[in-house]
This record gives structure tokens, C-alpha cells and sequence, in this order.
């Protein structure tokens, strides 16, 4: 480990606390080694927020290590014996909150016996509930073991009020621990040996510079667009500097999520484009003319001009087509596609490396060269272009991705044979992949004996597919001739992908075909944990275009965000018994409203016994806050995966929770009307409530709706319409999760408590038979509604009566005994052989008295048999 690796590692491990370092400073070796030292059977620790890559990553990086004892991932596969099992041995666990959850309250894990708990990916705590209630449980009934969480998103902290002193208040952490790249320790650390950086700057054509311009033109006009829409959303940040940012879209996302469905359909749409235009940029930038043209033309269609928020009439898309276009056809209209800067000076870069190494004859292992790209588009680009060249390759993908007649009237006969050879290449070549091997190919000494310029060569075919190396195998390779490795930054989605490569291949030169800060910080801290490689790194970049913006964009947006947390670490102020390591901790104290109502006189009564208030909580539900309310309220907290309804008050009391954004979506996809029908037909007092954001005015008009062009009757009549259709649903309505969980203990009083394996068992059976194969739905909704028909009877009359014709013709004794119950058995009876009419008086004008006496009276008689 580095120096600074060193520090942070002995920092975290002698004192709790959250750790936040900048992107790519390796706090993945930092985590690994903590992991190394707990990895002891004596000891039980719990890591909680790492994904499958994290977990694989760290796995085999112990294992390289030489570790004998390894961590193990507890998944859904054990069952819960085998995981009380896991937990005795001890050892590192990678486990989920959820899992962890249901454990702890059946109390299969011995919470005493817990080492400590760490947490990785630490910033989405507040959004990840069942994490977050998870330490609560065992902070509650452990004040001896330690909570370590470690983060690299700095950026994460700087959404919302007073976020990382709420953050490290989930933790149960008093301690901050910050390490920025502009940190000294950092700068001297990695300065010790720096790589030798040559940095390109690359001219982009005029063309190229005018399609960004419209580009950008159109963003600003959107972004324009947003904000007159939705005034009441913070939208400081959307700017088109931000936006043209990688990460931004998904910041900007987990902002809006919690109010989704609140945007009207206009904001939604706005927001899609601007993400659209955000990827034409990026395809703009790194894709070749044809692959953008080709994705530029797909959005001149009738369908998506008519679904568009309006930015395709704006002055700048004539620009935006007309250059796009320019750059495949010459003034002839004859196929001329414009290679890409960057590609000449990848040649160029790849040619020097050639030379260096025929200079350097003493060095017996091959040069192994990797080039960094942000997908696998690029990646592909890259492997096509090195081995078919510019003019051949540009000609093979306008083949492939633009229309036959285009092309045939431009290019004639050639471009028909190209089209031929080209769709048979096509079945031949492979799926695009993330990474590819090639090696410089030997055909090309040959070519190069005639006369041709330096030019021409560059344009040549310079590498081959290296067979040897399909599997990444670089140990049988017996060439002086540069490897070259074409990579993703994330392969296969993997955020370590970068990492095991420069560990695995130790490259001696990276070409940084992207800009990308978390990458260039990795290659910095593996040139210091490998001085004996002289590293060089050639930084290809497009001079003042929108890729540098971007570039400098994340740095100022990062080193703002640490600006910030340093501030908030010199003025925050942390209660003493914030790590609940104490008896008298508020943050785990029981909070509940009985203490007032307590009776005074009790004289010599003998205490009654009370019985805890048991609610049964749908697992799915774990992922918001107010289980974890409910159980700081005293309350019982029993998870079981539900059928119907989200929480279960007593055995007559179903309630299905909808936040405002849930609610909107499950009005209009028509999924709530079936929880309605599930709820009805099993509980007698099923209830829906509907409950805001504390953050958000308790008001249901007129402020549900993010975005002000939208109608608020919309949601209002769809209300009324299914409290039309379920009279015995109760609409209950919470300004937050407290409030819910205030307004369930007073809806408890008095009531009996649920059982488990009741509720478990229902709508089971429905779901696998009844509403699905053994019953026509509408015969069985017209049953339902039939006078003496209720949710208990209902199966029973629909098993054993064969028809309506049928039930007809039962007498009230087989009804009787086929409903068992005698009232709702003759209401039944009744409705079926009771014939009602309207009376008609003999003389209108006794019709017209009748008819003006009140509603309804006496307009219906029996008519005698």
C-alpha cells in the first residue's frame, strides 16, 4: 500500500467513522486490507452495500494474497438454518439488508457474538432503508462492536440539507475522515513517481464544431424549457455545463425519483431528450460520421416527431442535419465519409510505440499497449479501424447502417459489391465484446517495400486479431511486436475492471483514448505501486471541445463537493451519544405516546401483562423507512412476504401504502384497482393510505403535480371512482411515515394481534387458482354482488355451484347447506325467486302524484304469485 493507502487504513481501523475519498485513489485496497485483518473465524463481520463485482473483487484479491480463509456471500440461497450456521463459524459475511433484517428480528444471528459491521458504498444509506434499520438493530442490542463505512462519491453529499451529518447519523459514526485528491499526503504520495504523460491535444473538423454548437444550442433551449415548467423543483443544477457531464443524468434521475410520477407527461419527455442529446454529444464525439448520422437519422420519423417536446422545429436541427450529413457526402453526393481526428493520431501514437521498441532491442518481453475507452462501441470502432482502415471500414459500416437506395445512387456499382461482401462479413463477425487483443501485423513490412508516403501508411492495415490471446492469456506469446489491448473502463459493468487489468497485464503504455479523472488517477497509483515500469501514458484529447468541458467539469464539480464537506466537518455539530454506544442514546430510544395516558390510579391492582403490538410487515416494504419507525415506537415488527396488502394491523385490518408518486403510477397503470379487489375479497376493514412527503405541503390539490401544465381533476376523479366501486375501502390519509406510524398504534388499540401463518396463506391459493385458470373473472365479480354473497362465502359458491342456471334452481335447503349459513343463504334465495316491478297506477294523474311525492317511495312492489 501507498503511504496514503497506509494512513487511511490505520485511521479507520483503530476509530470508527465514514471514510470519503476522491474517485480512483484505490479505496478498494484500503477496504480489502481492513477485510484481511477481521478475517480471523474468531471474529464476525458483517459487510453490508457491496454489489456482485465488489464482492468478486475483493474475494479474489484475498485470495491472492494467499489467504486460506476467504469471505462468504450469504445470498437467499442458504436457507436459515444453514445461515445460523454461517454465522457461528464466523469469518467475513457479504450479505444484503434485507436478509440481515429478517435474522435479526427471528434473531437467528447472535448479535452479541458480532465483531462489527462495514459498510461499503456508504452515501446511499438514506436511500437504502434496510441497511440503514439493519445497524439500528444492532446498535440496539450490541454497544461493544464497531460501524466503519467507506465512500468515493463526494458528489453524493452535496443533494440535500445537512446530508453527510444525516448520513453519518444512520451510521451511528462520530468520526469524519476526508481524503481529496489535492489532500498533501495524497499529492507527495503520488508524485514520488509519476508516469510519463504526453498529452495530444486534437483540432476537431469545422463540421464536427458546428454539430456540437446545435447540439448544445438545443440542450440550453430544453433545459430552458424545464425550468419554466416546474418552478417548484430545485433545478439550480441543471445547467448545460452540468449536463453535458457523464454522471449528471443519473444524479439528476435519483433527484426526481421520489416524484416521478408527479411530472407531467411534457417534463418527462423534456428530460428524455435532453439525456437523448446528452448520448448524440458523447456520439458525436468519440463514434465515427456514419454510426452518428445513422443514429441522428432514427430520430427523423413520424412517430418520434410527433412524441418530441418540440426541439426538432428549432432553428439549429437544419444546422444539426445538414452537417451531419456533409461529413459522409462530398458536394457530388458521392460517399466520402470523414474519418475521425482521433483515429491518426491513435496511429500515429501506436507507430511510435513501434519504433521505441525496435530501438530498445535488449527488452525480451513484448510491449503490451492499453487503450482505454468508454464502451463497447468504441471498443469495436477500434478493432475494425486497426485492422480494415479508415476508408474501408467507413465504407463497411455506411453499407451496414444507412439505407440501400442512398447508397446505390450515390455510389453505384461499387458500393453493390461492397453491400454483398459486406452482409456476408456480417454473419462471419463476431458480437461486439468489451475487450480485444491485436498485434501488429507482419503483412505490412511487405506492402511497405513500394513507394508511398507516410500518409498512405497510416492508413494501411496495421494489426490483426491476435488468436493466441482470446482468453486474455499473455504467457505463450512469443512476439517482439507490440500487444495491443483494447478495453472498457467498466467491463462487463465491472467498476474494477481497470484495475485488474493494469494488475494482470501490467501494461508499459496506456493510450487514455477518453477522458476519464477516475481512470487517470488508478494508472498514477499503479505506476507508484509499480516504480520498476516506466510507464507512458498518452492523453488524447479534443481541443475546446464539448469532450475537454467535460473532462474539467468533473474535476471542478468534485473538488467543489470536498470544499463543501470540509466546511460542514468545521461547523458540524455531533451529539456525544451519537455512536449509540451508549444506555441513554435518543437516536435508539423508544419512542411512544402512552406515557401520558397511563391510568393513576392503580392502587393495588396486580400489573397486567401486556402484549407487544404485533404488525406484519410485506418484505417489499422493508425498502422505506416506516418499518424501522414502527419498530423504534415499540412495536413489533413480523416480515413476511404478503399476497395482499403491505402491512397488517389485526386479523379484520389490511392496509396498502401508497406515496403520491406510487399512488399517480398505480391509478394509471390500473394496479391498484386490483389490490382493491384482492383487499375487499379477504379483509373486512381494508383501508389505502396515502401518504406525502414531510418535505411537501399535507395538501392534496394543486400541489401533487411537479410540472404546472397538468390537470389536477385527473387523479381526483379517479379517487372517487374507486371509492364508488369499493364502499368499504377507507381512504387514509398521512402527512409522513411518523404520522403512519402513530395512526397504526391507534388504530391497534383494542384490537387483536395478526397471525403470521393465517396472513401468509392468503390469497395464495387465489393467485394460483382462482383468478387465474379455475374461474371466469366476471361471472365472479357479478356473483360478488349478489345480496348474501360475501368474501368468506364466495369460493364456496363459486366451487360448488356449476352455473347461474344452476344456483337458479337450488332449493333454499341446498343453498342453506351449501353456503352454511341460514340469513345469507335465503338473502340469496330471495334475489333469485323474488320478482319486483314498478307499480303502475290505472290514471296518469295518480302517476303524477306518485311521481311527485319523495325518491323512491313505493316505486317498487311485490307482484303477487
Amino acid at each position: 500500500m501507498l503511504e496514503y493507502e497506509n494512513q487511511i487504513f490505520l485511521e479507520i481501523l483503530h476509530e470508527d467513522g465514514l471514510v470519503i475519498t476522491a474517485k480512483g485513489l484505490g479505496l478498494e485496497t484500503v477496504f480489502a486490507n481492513i477485510l484481511r485483518a477481521y478475517i480471523d473465524p474468531g471474529n464476525l463481520v458483517i459487510v453490508l452495500g457491496t454489489t456482485n463485482h465488489d464482492e468478486q473483487y475483493f474475494i479474489d484479491f484475498l485470495k491472492s494474497q494467499g489467504l486460506n480463509q476467504l469471505p462468504r456471500i450469504v445470498s437467499s440461497e442458504y436457507t436459515s438454518d444453514e445461515r445460523e450456521g454461517l454465522y457461528l463459524e464466523g469469518g467475513v459475511l457479504f450479505m444484503s439488508g434485507r436478509i440481515l433484517i429478517v435474522d435479526f428480528i427471528k434473531k437467528r444471528v447472535p448479535l452479541n457474538l458480532i465483531t462489527g459491521i462495514l459498510v461499503y458504498r456508504a452515501h446511499n444509506i438514506l436511500n437504502s432503508y434496510q441497511e440503514a434499520f439493519a445497524l439500528r438493530l444492532y446498535r440496539q442490542h450490541n454497544k461493544t462492536g464497531f460501524i466503519k463505512a467507506f465512500t468515493n462519491s463526494a458528489l453524493a453529499f452535496t443533494v440535500g440539507f445537512m446530508q453527510v451529518e444525516r448520513v453519518m447519523k444512520a451510521l451511528f459514526v462520530k468520526k469524519l475522515f476526508l481524503w481529496p485528491r489535492f489532500h498533501t499526503l495524497v499529492n507527495n504520495s503520488l508524485e514520488k513517481n509519476k508516469p510519463d504523460v504526453i498529452e495530444l491535444h486534437i483540432k476537431i473538423t469545422p463540421k464536427m464544431l458546428n454539430i456540437q454548437t446545435s447540439l448544445l444550442d438545443i440542450m440550453n433551449y430544453i433545459i430552458k424549457e424545464l425550468k419554466r415548467l416546474n418552478k417548484y423543483l430545485d433545478l439550480d443544477d441543471l445547467t448545460v455545463e452540468n449536463a453535458i457531464a457523464k454522471k449528471f443524468h443519473k444524479q439528476l434521475q435519483s433527484q426526481l425519483d421520489p416524484m416521478w410520477h408527479q411530472l407531467s407527461s411534457t417534463s418527462k419527455q423534456l428530460l428524455s431528450d435532453l439525456k437523448m442529446l446528452r448520448d448524440l454529444l458523447a456520439c458525436s464525439t468519440y463514434e465515427d460520421c456514419v454510426s452518428f448520422y445513422a443514429m441522428l437519422n432514427r430520430l427523423r420519423t413520424m412517430e418520434y416527431a410527433v412524441k418530441n417536446s418540440g426541439w426538432l422545429m428549432s432553428d439549429s436541427v437544419d444546422a444539426l442535419f445538414k452537417n451531419a450529413k456533409d461529413r459522409i457526402y462530398n458536394e457530388k453526393n458521392e460517399i466520402k465519409p470523414e474519418a475521425t481526428p482521433k483515429w491518426t493520431a491513435l496511429t500515429e501514437v501506436l507507430l511510435e510505440i513501434e519504433n521505441d521498441n525496435k530501438k530498445n532491442k535488449n527488452n525480451k518481453n513484448p510491449e503490451k499497449v492499453l487503450i482505454l475507452v468508454h464502451d463497447r462501441n468504441i471498443c469495436y470502432q477500434l478493432r475494425n479501424y486497426l485492422t480494415m482502415g479508415a476508408n474501408k471500414y467507413l465504407l463497411y459500416e455506411a453499407v451496414k447502417k444507412l439505407s440501400h437506395k442512398e447508397i446505390t445512387k450515390t455510389t453505384g456499382k461499387n458500393a453493390e459489391e461492397k453491400s454483398t461482401s459486406a452482409e456476408n462479413n456480417e454473419h462471419s463477425t463476431e458480437e461486439e465484446q468489451d475487450a480485444y487483443v491485436l498485434t501488429l501485423s507482419q503483412k505490412v513490412k511487405e506492402e511497405n517495400q513500394s513507394d508511398s508516403t507516410a500518409e498512405d501508411n497510416k492508413q494501411q492495415t496495421l494489426f490483426e486479431d491476435c488468436s493466441q490471446i482470446a482468453d486474455l492469456d499473455l504467457t505463450n506469446i512469443n512476439t517482439n511486436t507490440p500487444i495491443v489491448l483494447i478495453q472498457c473502463l467498466k467491463k462487463h459493468g465491472d467498476p474494477m475492471a481497470l484495475q485488474r487489468a493494469l494488475t494482470e497485464h501490467t501494461p508499459n503504455n496506456i493510450i487514455m483514448y477518453v477522458a476519464d479523472m477516475s481512470a487517470v488517477r488508478q494508472i498514477e497509483v499503479y505506476q507508484n505501486n509499480n516504480p520498476s515500469i516506466d510507464l507512458k501514458v498518452y492523453f488524447l484529447i479534443y481541443e475546446s471541445s464539448v469532450e475537454e468541458q467535460e473532462y474539467l467539469t468533473s474535476l471542478r464539480r468534485e473538488k467543489e463537493a470536498f470544499h463543501l464537506l470540509i466546511n460542514a466537518k468545521t461547523t458540524m455539530v455531533i451529539p456525544e451519544d451519537q455512536d449509540g454506544k451508549s444506555e441513554d442514546c435518543l437516536n435508539l430510544a423508544i419512542q411512544s405516546n402512552a406515557d401520558g395516558e397511563l391510568s393513576t390510579r392503580k392502587g393495588g391492582l396486580s400489573k397486567i401483562s401486556e402484549i407487544p403490538n404485533t404488525v406484519i410487515v410485506d418484505m417489499r416494504e422493508f425498502r422505506s423507512e416506516l418499518p424501522a419507525i414502527l419498530y423504534t415506537r415499540g412495536m413489533k415488527v413480523e416480515p413476511i412476504t404478503l399476497q395482499v396488502g403491505d402491512y397488517i394491523l389485526s386479523p379484520d385490518i389490511c392496509v396498502e401504502r401508497k406515496s403520491i408518486s406510487d399512488l399517480i403510477g398505480s391509478l394509471n397503470s390500473g394496479r391498484l384497482y386490483n389490490q382493491a379487489i384482492a383487499m375487499t375479497r379477504h379483509y373486512s376493514k381494508p383501508m389505502l393510505l396515502i401518504e406525502f412527503d414531510p418535505n411537501k405541503p399535507f395538501c392534496f390539490q394543486g400541489y401533487y403535480y411537479a410540472s404546472k401544465d397538468v390537470q389536477n381533476m385527473f387523479i381526483t376523479s379517479k379517487l372517487q371512482l374507486l371509492t364508488l366501486h369499493f364502499p368499504r375501502l377507507k381512504l387514509v390519509w398521512s402527512p409522513g411515515p411518523h404520522a403512519t406510524a402513530q395512526l397504526f398504534e391507534e388504530l391497534k388499540q383494542g384490537k387483536d394481534q395478526p397471525n403470521a401463518e393465517k396472513v401468509a396463506q392468503v390469497g395464495i391459493e387465489e393467485n394460483k387458482e382462482i383468478l387465474a385458470e379455475k374461474y371466469n373473472p366476471r361471472i365472479q365479480d357479478f356473483v360478488s354482488k349478489l345480496p348474501g354473497v360475501t368474501s368468506k362465502n364466495l369460493h364456496l359458491i363459486l366451487g360448488k355451484g356449476q352455473s347461474l342456471d344452476h344456483l337458479n334452481k337450488l332449493t333454499k335447503e341446498e343453498l342453506i347447506e351449501m353456503i352454511e349459513n341460514k340469513t345469507e343463504a335465503e338473502m340469496l334465495y330471495s334475489a333469485f325467486h323474488e320478482k319486483l316491478s314498478s307499480a303502475e297506477e290505472k290514471s296518469g294523474t295518480n302517476s303524477k302524484k306518485l311521481a311527485s311525492k319523495g325518491r323512491g317511495k313505493k316505486l317498487f312492489t311485490k307482484i303477487k304469485q
